[in-house]
């Protein structure tokens, strides 16, 4: 009979992996209080929350979800990193951490709904941001309305510079 204090936990859980838009399992173990205070804070400042969950919590969670995850995910202890507003933005914490330091291991990711094991969190990792590819798409749109505009001024100049010229003229035969 479980108790009611794991039946919270599930549903908090299942609650908080419903309206992530991507999960990272990793495994923690081995980090010092330091590093994952170090950690937990650059996640804090990317809107993305950390949890340690026990395996057969996060377990009825997901099937809860109906998400289907890798058996492996459930062997020795797990964070989790929930990313609700910008999927790559774990990603990208847990890639910039791992410069430094040896942990936390990625052991599997939920992107967009999709399970993908361990072997794809490095194509994910160097995906930009939302806020990037906005960036990005700005300047492409930009790019030919600049040109355009540079094309027509400097048509028009040359009109200009002409009608002026003919007009100098003109004058000095009048």
């Amino acid at each position: 009979m479980p108790n009611q204090k794991n039946i919270k936990n599930v549903e908090l859980l299942t609650d908080k992996l419903s309206k992530a838009k991507s999960i990272y399992f990793t495994d923690y173990l081995g980090l010092n209080v330091s590093d994952v205070t170090a950690l937990r804070k650059k996640f804090f400042e990317c809107n993305v929350e950390y949890l340690v969950v026990k395996n057969t919590l996060l377990k009825i969670a997901s099937e809860k979800n109906k998400i289907e995850l890798s058996g492996d995910l459930f062997a020795g202890s797990t964070a989790i990193a929930l990313s609700y507003e910008e999927p790559v933005a774990a990603a990208k914490v847990i890639k910039g951490f791992l410069k430094d330091h040896e942990l936390p291991i990625v052991k599997g990711l939920v992107f967009e709904g999709a399970y993908h094991d361990a072997g794809q969190f490095e194509k994910i990792a160097n995906l930009p941001s939302k806020e990037e590819s906005l960036t990005v798409l700005a300047i492409m749109l930009n790019s030919p309305m600049q040109n355009f505009v540079n094309v027509l001024s400097s048509s028009m100049t040359k009109v200009v510079n002409v009608l002026e010229a003919v007009k100098n003229n003109k004058n000095i035969e009048n």
